[in-house]
């Protein structure tokens, strides 16, 4: 008992002394922001502006280059050696990357992620926003779709791995899924997360449920900004219905639609988390991101996943790029 106690104290000791290093750390980065300030707002003639400016902006480059211009430069120059990162290999991880038939499997889930998930998710979020506009009580129902977008991919990926469950013929079936096709005459359905190709599409709805809440309410709140004048032009003129929706609505929200489209599809190009909960990417399942964890952590070759890493950050590039320009040009019609 007193060598037990003995090493709780010792523990709680080294936590305390870790905790106050932690502070102590906090309190000189406040201070020498602190001293800064007072420097800048002291400074007067030719040397105020450019001070000023340097202390606005300089903290937020310093993190911006630290956190992530470094670790970019560092991730493509890794990408270049072996294992160990002590012998360069020139592009034969690039080589391994394009021509092994497992990546290949890996690089076509992805591109079925990015062309599923981002397309379901814009289009029910459009058609429930534009079921919902026509609804009393619209912000509940709002507020109800757009809950999942409150849990965290992990979470999301929990629940929906209990949705899937599935047990033998003859067991009482947990899973939400299983017990529905039970109840549908279904007496032994299959254990949804091995059934390939079906558990990409299994793993690509929780996504899409994660992300429909998102689309509807920017969508919504674009169809709610189409001025009036132009939908009674166009109903006047004889629109109605799908054509009214097709000819005028979708021109009026297009930028809008482009930009929650592009970002949903960066969103699902970087999943990681719902395949690495639901299952770990095993069955056929394995995406980039993950793929890419898992060469670097859990085989430690720290070549081939600064590779992904580097084919994942090329990948998302143009899309950013795209997603940028379209947010300005609609800036300028506004």
């Amino acid at each position: 008992m007193p060598a037990t106690l003995h090493v709780a104290a010792s523990a709680w000791s080294d936590a305390g002394i870790k905790f106050g290093n932690s502070l102590g750390a906090i309190a000189g980065f406040l201070g020498i922001l602190l001293l800064i300030f007072f420097a800048a707002g002291r400074a007067t003639g030719r040397f105020a502006k450019p001070l000023a400016v340097l202390v606005m902006l300089g903290p937020a480059v310093l993190l911006l280059v630290v956190g992530l211009v470094a670790p970019l430069v560092r991730t493509v120059f890794l990408s270049f050696y072996n294992a160990d990162s002590d012998r360069s290999v020139g592009l034969r991880n690039y080589d391994w990357a394009f021509t092994t038939d497992s990546i290949h499997t890996v690089l076509l889930n992805t591109a079925l992620w990015l062309v599923v998930a981002p397309l379901t998710a814009t289009g029910l979020g459009l058609a429930l926003a534009l079921l919902v506009e026509r609804m009393r009580w619209q912000g509940l129902y709002k507020s109800l779709i757009f809950l999942p977008m409150a849990v965290s991919l992990v979470g999301a990926g929990i629940i929906w791995k209990f949705v899937y469950e599935s047990r033998g013929a003859g067991q009482p079936q947990i899973g939400l899924l299983s017990q529905l096709a039970v109840s549908l005459g279904w007496e032994d359905p299959p254990n949804w997360i091995l059934t390939q190709p079906l558990n990409n599409f299994l793993l690509i709805a929780v996504m899409v449920w994660v992300q429909t809440g998102f689309a509807m309410v920017v969508l919504s709140a674009a169809i709610k900004a189409i001025p009036d004048e132009v939908t009674e032009a166009a109903r006047l003129d004889g629109a109605r219905g799908l054509r009214l929706f097709w000819f005028i609505t979708v021109p009026m929200i297009r930028t809008t639609l482009v930009v929650v489209l592009t970002t949903v599809m960066i969103t699902t190009l970087k999943a990681f988390d719902i395949v690495r909960t639901m299952t770990g990417g095993n069955f056929g399942t394995q995406v980039l991101a993950n793929e890419m964890y898992a060469q670097s952590f859990t085989q430690f070759d720290v070549g081939r996943g600064s590779t992904l890493a580097v084919i994942l950050f090329l990948a998302v590039l143009p899309l950013v790029a795209y997603n940028i320009v379209q947010l300005r040009k609609e800036r300028e019609t506004r």
